[in-house]
């Protein structure tokens, strides 16, 4: 059977985009400003031929590297999780998705607040772990759910799971996502509870994303309609909400998601397992975190090895990214950046340098083209099958 594992190292850029001034992030370089710290090590993706895509400016480049590589520059116009990954899937995006940095408007929230039954607090963009020391005993008290966003395109709701059972909280976050359609359709809405007493909260595994649907046909819809699978590890599931998504499992981190790709991995079937590993993105980019940043890697660097064990003849893996989020900028946020695309298998052509690639999108046309799809999305093929 032939198998795909496609794992995105979620926030893993490699180095600012001609644009990327435009999204205010000239400089940015993710990968770079993890490997400052003392902590980064990757000689597992160095023998892939990570340091041998054009522009990386870290490392040594491999002698005869053992697969295939790119880099991959955005067509989308944004940098966020779900239109990075709506683009890996073959999913172009013309228009960013809306956000909001004054806050939401009134009326929405007036209408948000009326259907749930409950106060708002909050309304502005703001850190995640701030939002609930600043806000979380005001919520205690009052019931009033803390309604955050920030400069992606999200509407989180915090709310202790002392005070909003989790389930109820999952059902104020659909009620957002109905209301938050057309000019107001943004990616996530996100339920974000959290446990703990004032001066010391902390939110739980207990997240759950509510995304968008994709405004078009994606690599998952067509491996779908030909009958292969489509399984999801993380966050995949949510991102593309659940459309033709055949089996998934949520996880705790990065370990966690390794090892429920390895546990796929023993599995028999015929199609694509996508990985998203989180960790890289909202415990250590997002928190300007260089060393946690770079352990993190490193971490993913030394399991590695488990993942290429267990690759079958005709299995292919692929690693890449979804955007930046440099750890070192002045920023908190995403980065516009190239991202990195290493490809290994016995059917994979080693050390061929596919070069720059002009969208994400020829990631998912490669995976279709491996099964002998037709390909109905954007993008082009990186390899010619035999």
């Amino acid at each position: 059977m032939k198998r795909i594992f496609l794992i995105v190292l979620d926030s893993v850029g490699i180095g600012e985009m001609p644009d990327a001034a435009d999204f205010g992030d000239e400089g940015s370089n993710t990968l770079r400003a993890a490997s400052t710290s003392e902590y980064f090590s990757m000689p597992n993706m160095k023998k892939l031929g990570l340091f041998n895509i054009d522009g990386v400016e870290i490392g040594t480049p491999q002698n005869a590297p053992l697969g295939a590589f790119a880099r991959m520059a955005e067509a989308s116009k944004g940098k966020d999780t779900t239109i990075g990954h709506w683009e890996i899937a073959g999913l172009i995006s013309p228009k960013p998705l809306p956000t909001y940095p004054q806050g939401f408007p009134e009326e929405m929230i007036r209408e948000f607040s009326k259907r749930c039954g409950r106060g708002v607090l909050c309304n502005r963009p703001y850190s995640g772990t701030e939002v609930i020391k600043d806000y979380g005993a005001k919520h205690m008290k009052s019931g009033d759910l803390i309604v955050y966003t920030s400069a992606d395109s999200v509407f989180q709701v915090a709310a202790h799971e002392k005070v909003v059972p989790v389930e109820e909280l999952y059902e104020y976050c659909r009620i957002a996502r109905e209301l938050l359609v057309g000019e107001h359709g943004v990616g996530r809405v996100i339920a974000r509870p959290f446990e703990g007493e004032p001066g010391n909260f902390s939110r739980t595994v207990r997240r759950h994303d509510f995304s968008l649907k994709p405004p078009g046909t994606t690599m998952l819809d067509q491996l779908a309609a030909h009958g292969k699978e489509a399984l999801g590890v993380g966050k995949i599931y949510d991102i593309f909400a659940g459309k033709s998504v055949t089996d998934s499992v949520r996880t705790s981190g990065n370990a966690d998601g390794i090892d429920k790709t390895l546990a796929f991995m023993e599995r028999d079937f015929e199609g694509l397992c996508f990985v998203n590993l989180v960790d890289f993105d909202m415990l250590y980019g997002h928190r300007n975190d260089v060393d946690g940043y770079a352990k993190a890697l490193t971490y993913f660097d030394e399991r590695l090895p488990e993942i290429l064990n267990k690759l079958k003849e005709k299995d292919i893996l692929m690693i890449t990214a979804d955007h930046g989020c440099d750890p070192s900028t002045p920023s908190t946020d995403h980065s516009r950046e190239y991202t990195p695309l290493v490809m290994y298998g016995r059917l994979v052509p080693a050390g061929l340098n596919l070069g720059t690639r002009p969208t994400f999108a020829d990631i998912g046309a490669t995976v279709l083209s491996y099964f002998g799809i037709g390909s109905e999305i954007d993008g082009e093929s990186l390899v010619e099958w035999q």
